[in-house]
């Protein structure tokens, strides 16, 4: 068991990351046993979800579930926003507002939640589940006249308060099963807020943020598979933040002092380091992307008063992205390929991909765990 000489545990999670090993909720699976398998072979397990097994499992389709105005063609995999029904709507939907199961994941549209929660999920040291964000969900989600949502003030408004309800009924459930439960946001959204052509900007977005992550029952947390402003986002509010670490290569000097801010307030980091597309993959080792992990933290310490060790204490490790579409091909190979496993299980490419990803970090979460002493979550 190890001590932290330069830090207490996070408020603010109530665990210390040290290093351990999560992933994104989205799986290129259709094997749901074998998804759920992968899961809760991590650290700090969820829930996949699984769009190839369903459209009902798309992340957007999956949060919209009785918000007015909504229309679902799963024939042709679309989800849209109708506004005459969106005012007719409302009232019925104000009347559900105070019924729970208006906000539940139901099992129509997820394939594997409720089989989650079945399982002995008090051993871990935490758990996770997953919500679109409603900045995202805004510029996804179109109008009839081809507007995206978010633009609209009044559905804004409703569209926050929405999934706020929902993120609150899945953490209610969750924490039933593992008292140190959370509910992250996927939001590659708040990627989006400072382009030029947005109408919807980071201010605005950065301050109705602040107020949606007030109204969560549980610790506000983020996940972003894109390019990110870390100062911006670890300014949020937010308890825990995951992202695409990866991609960055450099982690700039100005962007040290907003991580030891972070860390300071108790933060979390969820570092994702390792690639799921093919072509970086395969030309990556354990070794060099703990060797890539450590530069980042290293230019924290060199410019902050906060050790490496410190970053480490709260960090979690996670694969850099979801892989639903293969980038590449280089070490993956384009047919299915005949894996054991309680019988012959066929794995698509990406499976294979998301699945080698997983060993790796694991390996990268070890390696760090045995050099900084790191058992004690």
């Amino acid at each position: 068991m190890s001590s932290s000489s330069d830090s207490e545990k996070p408020a603010g999670m109530g665990f210390r990351g040290n290093c351990q090993t999560t992933a994104m909720g989205i799986m290129p699976h259709s094997d749901i046993d074998r998804a759920l398998e992968l899961s809760l072979g991590l650290d700090i397990s969820f829930w996949p979800q699984l769009p190839r097994v369903s459209y009902y499992e798309d992340m957007y389709v999956q949060a919209s579930e009785h918000f007015p105005g909504i229309v679902i063609d799963v024939a042709n995999q679309r989800i849209s926003f109708d506004s005459a029904r969106f005012a007719e709507g409302l009232a019925e939907y104000s009347e559900k507002m105070a019924d729970a199961a208006t906000f539940t994941l139901t099992d129509e549209y997820s394939a594997v939640y409720r089989r989650f929660l079945a399982e002995d999920l008090g051993q871990y040291p935490a758990i996770r589940g997953q919500v679109i964000g409603p900045v995202s969900f805004g510029f996804k989600v179109f109008d009839e006249n081809d507007v995206p949502i978010i633009y609209n003030e009044a559905v804004r408004t409703v569209l926050f308060d929405f999934l706020s309800r929902k993120v609150n009924a899945q953490y209610a459930e969750l924490k039933e099963k593992n008292q140190h439960a959370f509910v992250w946001m996927d939001e590659p959204g708040l990627g989006w807020v400072f382009s030029g052509l947005s109408g919807y900007d980071d201010l605005v977005a950065k301050r109705e943020y602040r107020e949606f992550l007030g109204s969560l029952a549980g610790p506000g947390a983020l996940h972003l598979c894109a390019n990110v402003n870390l100062p911006y986002l670890l300014g949020m509010g937010t308890a825990l933040l995951s992202f695409d670490a990866y991609q960055m290569e450099i982690l700039p000097k100005g962007y040290a002092a907003a991580v030891a801010g972070f860390l300071k307030s108790g933060g979390i980091i969820s570092w994702g380091i390792v690639p799921t597309d093919s072509a970086s993959l395969a030309g990556e080792t354990p070794e060099g992307l703990l060797a890539l992990l450590r530069n980042y933290w290293e230019v924290v310490a060199a410019n902050t008063d906060i050790t490496v060790k410190r970053v480490a204490e709260q960090a979690l490790i996670a694969p850099a992205r979801c892989c639903l579409k293969n980038v590449g091909q280089a070490g993956a190979s384009n047919e299915p390929v005949a894996t054991e496993r309680q019988g012959s299980c066929l794995l698509q490419p990406e499976e294979q991909l998301v699945e080698a990803a997983f060993e790796h970090l694991k390996t990268v979460s070890r390696i760090l765990r045995e050099g900084f002493g790191l058992y004690d979550s």
